[in-house]
């Protein structure tokens, strides 16, 4: 691999060093390859490695590289397309759902934002539900499904029951209103060390929070946050079947 020396460009450097490097991922590298560690790149693109980081840091950001534990920095595959939309999704846990349920349990102090979304009374018990979710063979997302004790009153005593089934319990008895509508966001975001841990990811890596709050009764009766991989996702929305897309 030769030495390769940048011009003097207006935009920032980090910048320009990200297209060069693009342009290298698609004609020197495949698929899963290992890039050479970051003195060696400094070196051949004469960047100071402060500025290498900034460049690769984007290239994680848009999907085309994955800094795996263990491993180092790989060329990532095709972004996958991850449907959310309505059509896919009823109440969570429905016939076509693709998330796994993981574990429930019970608390009564939740995130303030989801707390404004639920409407919720200060200390009410609320219902936490974590799911994963895999889309051709890749854990994509994780999922913190909140519901208010008041809503699904029947699974007040689920602690007993197998961590799946107290997930699946509380699914079931939420199924049973019937749901008026729902609104969601979606927003760019930072993994925590629990969603890292889940996604494979490190703390801190690029993420897409999608959060719904769904309806029933005239009220709040459930709010979904979930944690999708940015670097392997494109989500999509309508009614047309997921696809694989390419990354940048």
């Amino acid at each position: 691999m030769g030495t390769t020396q940048l011009e003097t460009v207006p935009e920032p450097k980090y910048w320009h060093l990200k297209t060069v490097l693009s342009e290298a991922l698609d004609s020197e590298f495949s698929v899963g390859e290992i890039l050479p560690n970051e003195r060696d790149l400094a070196a051949r693109f004469g960047v100071a490695r402060a500025t290498l980081r900034q460049a690769l840091e984007q290239l994680e950001l848009e999907g085309r590289l994955q800094r795996r534990r263990g491993v180092g920095t790989t060329v990532a595959p095709p972004r996958v397309g991850v449907a959310v939309d309505p059509a896919r999704h009823t109440w969570p846990g429905a016939a076509g759902d693709d998330w796994e349920p993981v574990d429930a349990g019970s608390t009564d102090t939740v995130p303030a934002p989801v707390a404004r979304l639920l409407e919720a009374e200060a200390a009410a018990p609320v219902h936490v539900v974590r799911r994963n979710r895999v889309t051709a063979g890749r854990s994509v997302a994780a999922e913190l499904l909140y519901v208010p004790a008041a809503v699904v009153p029947g699974c007040a005593e689920i602690a007993a029951v197998s961590a799946p089934a107290r997930a699946r319990a509380v699914l079931d008895a939420l199924a049973v209103h019937a749901l008026e509508g729902r609104d969601r966001t979606v927003e760019l975001g930072s993994a925590s060390a629990e969603d890292a841990k889940a996604l494979d990811r490190l703390p801190g890596a690029p993420v897409l929070v999608v959060t719904t709050r769904y309806v029933s009764g005239g009220r709040p009766a459930a709010v979904a946050v979930s944690t999708y991989r940015a670097d392997t996702c494109r989500l999509t929305f309508g009614e047309s079947e997921a696809v694989s897309l390419l990354a940048g």
